[in-house]
């Protein structure tokens, strides 16, 4: 019988995934700049002008935090890799790496009208492509019952399924409705952080 090309332990992939995640959550706050107030303006109304860096870094923060989770949970039940999951996983980690970025745009034009909505789009593709990526992990492990601890049942299997699926679908939601008004897209977007914060019930038998 062919064996199938995988090592029992994925202690590196983790501890690589982790450092991803927290880098990428520890760059969201090094993006929020020092105020300096001009003249005539005190510090207090310098600092409420960051607002939109604050939105952002909450958003942000709360969403990669909940992946991080998501992976945590996700690879307790994983206990072999293979070549497909890992490129997977990096694929995933591309993407958390890069939500700095959309972040840091999203704060900086968020008070410009003409501007906003490429930052909106920006953003909410970013997550939209980051929980496709997701999603992509989960479904190769899924569908490769070899890849999973056998203490996991079939039934926690579809529970995790069901509830990662439609994370793509409501991120994407956002993309139309910011052509309807920007805010509209903003709020779905802190709307889902604060959603996924949410305990889920999994099943574990």
């Amino acid at each position: 019988m062919h064996e199938v090309d995988y090592h029992a332990d994925t202690t590196r992939l983790e501890a690589l995934s982790d450092g991803v995640f927290a880098i990428a959550m520890t760059l969201l706050i090094i993006e929020i700049g020092v105020p300096h107030p001009v003249a005539g303006e005190g510090l207090g109304e310098a600092l409420l002008e960051l607002w939109p860096s604050y939105f952002g870094y909450a958003v942000s923060f709360t969403t990669i935090g909940v992946m991080w989770a998501n992976h945590h949970q996700m690879f307790k039940d994983i206990y072999r890799t293979d070549h497909v999951l890992t490129v997977l996983n990096l694929l995933w980690l591309l993407c958390i790496a890069f939500i700095p970025f959309p972040t840091a745009v999203l704060a900086e034009y968020m008070r410009q009208q003409d501007q906003m909505l490429e930052a909106v789009l920006l953003f909410g593709a970013t997550f939209t492509i980051t929980a496709i990526a997701a999603n992509a992990l989960w479904l190769w492990v899924a569908t490769h019952r070899n890849l999973i601890d056998d203490h996991v049942s079939e039934v926690r299997i579809r529970s995790r399924t069901r509830r990662y699926l439609p994370g793509p679908l409501l991120y994407a939601a956002g993309l139309p409705l910011a052509f309807v008004t920007p805010w509209i897209s903003v709020g779905l977007y802190g709307a889902l952080a604060l959603f996924y914060l949410l305990p889920l019930n999994d099943a574990t038998s």
